[in-house]
């Protein structure tokens, strides 16, 4: 059965994904020793700094989280693989959403002294996420970032400003509300941080727990998920 937008590609959803990835990057790094849990490009380069200073522990503070990343992206390509063809009641896109909620869940039960597997199993869980949810309403599309969004956000902006065109100003407008969702998301997470400390991650696991519910219901009632 075929359906013509998939759950995965929904505003609503990448609004509540882009809410928890603002709150997973801010927990990860006010929280957690200001490493990133979703801006690689910072890990990098702040692990490459600390290793021309020869600061070898804090390079591998930085240099673990970008391998844990790059290692939820392969599992999501090898779950999407196995679990894509199946006519299963649960999409694949869910088992690796139950997956991300249950590594953040592990998270808040972490002390300090651990946060570099906390911050590790932080980004195996955004990179599935970055991986799995790459679209909405069909525009290539990052949750757990905003560089890429700003990107493109500008450039359907001006495109829009000499074409006119509708599809052109809902583009602009679907990636600076995505980038806003992620904005408000750290802001709830350092609020979060504020309130109730360690346990803060555990909003993102709710929001993921929504996500998962859209999905399913969503799915019951026709838009489905499709097998991409």
């Amino acid at each position: 059965m075929s359906f013509q937008r998939q759950v995965s590609e929904t505003m609503r959803l990448g609004i509540l994904l882009a809410l928890s990835g603002g709150l997973m990057d801010a927990y990860s790094y006010l929280f957690r020793g200001e490493v990133f849990a979703n801006a690689q490009t910072g890990n990098i380069l702040l692990c490459s700094v600390a290793l021309s200073q020869g600061e070898w522990g804090v390079a591998v503070q930085y240099a673990f989280p970008v391998l844990a990343f790059g290692l939820g992206i392969l599992m999501t390509f090898l779950i999407r693989q196995r679990f894509r063809n199946r006519t299963n009641r649960i999409h694949w896109r869910q088992l690796g959403v139950l997956a991300e909620i249950l590594l953040l869940t592990l998270v808040a039960f972490l002390p300090q002294q651990a946060n570099l597997l906390a911050n590790s199993l932080i980004s195996l869980a955004c990179g599935f996420q970055v991986e799995a949810f790459r679209k909405i309403h069909g525009n290539a599309i990052a949750t757990t970032m905003c560089i890429g969004n700003l990107r493109a956000g500008i450039h359907a902006a001006a495109e829009f400003g000499f074409s006119r065109k509708r599809e052109d100003r809902n583009r602009a407008i679907t990636y600076f509300t995505v980038i806003l969702a992620f904005a408000l998301g750290a802001v709830l997470g350092n609020l979060a941080i504020a309130q109730w400390g360690t346990w803060a991650i555990l909003g993102s696991s709710a929001l993921l727990l929504v996500c998962f519910g859209l999905m399913f219901f969503q799915g019951k009632e026709g838009e489905g998920h499709g097998t991409a």
